[in-house]
């Protein structure tokens, strides 16, 4: 079988959700099944690491696809020439998008409906895109994937798509993610905090993942306890975030919160690993990985109360009103004072990350992708 993967979001330097999604996955199926060939289509160029196996051919199709303009070039006119040429029997698309201009059969992988529920957190020109597509790539599509019950229920009620053809494929915390020692804690400690314990948010500064009320709650927390605590602010500036800017500029504490910036994943492990907390105050998402990679390292993790996040977390999480800073604050200063709880939920996400696993998460999507290869 000639398998076709739309890999333009394994971008070194900048791999976030899909790309760790595309990254986990299909490297995996790829070295699984090595009787398959695998191509993977990028748009511009790639990275070798990203070539997990003798059976994968990486493929650059032009132009760069970054906006709707390119988009609609790249899946319409682009792709399907591609496809014809390599005489593809299937194409998976992670990123939400697929081709309305080809008959080779299409997986489709949906992640969440955020701009159907927040749609005032991206731009108007993605949202006319979204709103104009989404429906016509679902109904495309031979089979969809997402990624929690919330997500399968969530395009169900929005678009009325049939259990037979919405498949759930999950996430889980890369192995990179562990408990280290006090000294390697320490060491990290003193390198970003200069020895301070700290409140930890990975993932990219954006409207969507509320880091307005976070700076909020984190000033309310200062003010209240007057403990040495920090706020690690751990991922690149995305969109929208000249409110983000200017609140942190004029910001009380601003001497208290660390902005890394971009940071690969081998240090970012090592960052959550000696975390005293995550806060992951996010208003939607269709999974949320960071937290569950927190719980991984032996970190417990505040995290909201909505979308897929309390699916995901169980009583593993201790949960927030996002809409609201004095309960995020509230929730932190539990979480600084009360060390049975701490130690409670530290006990908790062991077991609860036992029910995420990328080998099972690939296989799934294996099923998935010869469902759709042979579905009519």
């Amino acid at each position: 079988m000639v398998i076709a993967i739309n890999t333009k979001t394994l971008l070194p330097g900048k791999l976030e959700g899909y790309g760790y999604y595309i990254d986990e996955i299909f490297s995996r199926i790829a070295k699984n099944h090595p009787e398959h060939q695998f191509y993977f289509f990028f748009d511009r160029p790639f990275d070798e690491k990203f070539i997990y196996a003798t059976n994968i051919h990486p493929v650059v199709i032009k132009p760069q696809a970054r906006f709707p303009i390119a988009w609609r070039v790249w899946y319409n006119w682009m792709l399907p020439i591609y496809l014809k040429r390599i005489k593809a029997d299937v194409f998976v698309s992670p990123d939400g998008f697929c081709s309305l201009n080809t008959s080779v059969p299409q997986c489709l992988v949906v992640h969440d409906l955020a701009f159907l529920h927040y749609p005032h957190f991206i731009s108007k020109a993605h949202l006319r895109y979204y709103q104009k597509n989404t429906k016509r790539f679902l109904d495309k599509a031979k089979i969809v994937v997402t990624v929690s019950d919330y997500s399968k229920q969530d395009i169900q009620q929005q678009f009325g798509l049939s259990s037979n053809k919405l498949h759930i494929v999950g996430n889980a915390a890369n192995a990179m993610f562990q408990a280290v020692s006090d000294e390697v804690s320490e060491k990290v400690k003193l390198k970003y905090t200069s020895g301070a314990e700290f409140f930890l948010y990975t993932g990219s500064i954006h409207p969507r993942k509320n880091l307005i009320n976070l700076l909020k709650a984190f000033s309310l927390f200062k003010k209240r306890l007057r403990s040495n605590m920090k706020l690690v602010v751990a991922g690149r500036m995305a969109w929208k975030t000249e409110e983000f800017t200017k609140l942190l500029s004029t910001f009380k504490f601003r001497n208290d919160v660390v902005l890394t910036g971009y940071l690969e994943r081998n240090e970012l492990a090592l960052l959550t690993a000696s975390a005293y907390a995550m806060v992951y105050p996010s208003f939607f998402e269709g999974f949320a990985v960071p937290p569950l990679e927190a719980l991984q390292c032996g970190v417990p993790a505040i995290v909201s109360n909505t979308s897929a996040m309390p699916e995901v977390g169980g009583d593993a999480y201790l949960y927030i009103n996002p809409q609201s800073p004095e309960d995020i604050a509230e929730k932190m200063m539990l979480m600084y004072k009360d060390e049975a709880l701490r130690s409670r939920l530290i006990a908790n996400g062991k077991e609860r990350v036992k029910l995420y696993n990328w080998n099972e998460a690939a296989e799934k999507m294996w099923q998935c992708i010869q469902l759709a290869a042979t579905t009519e």
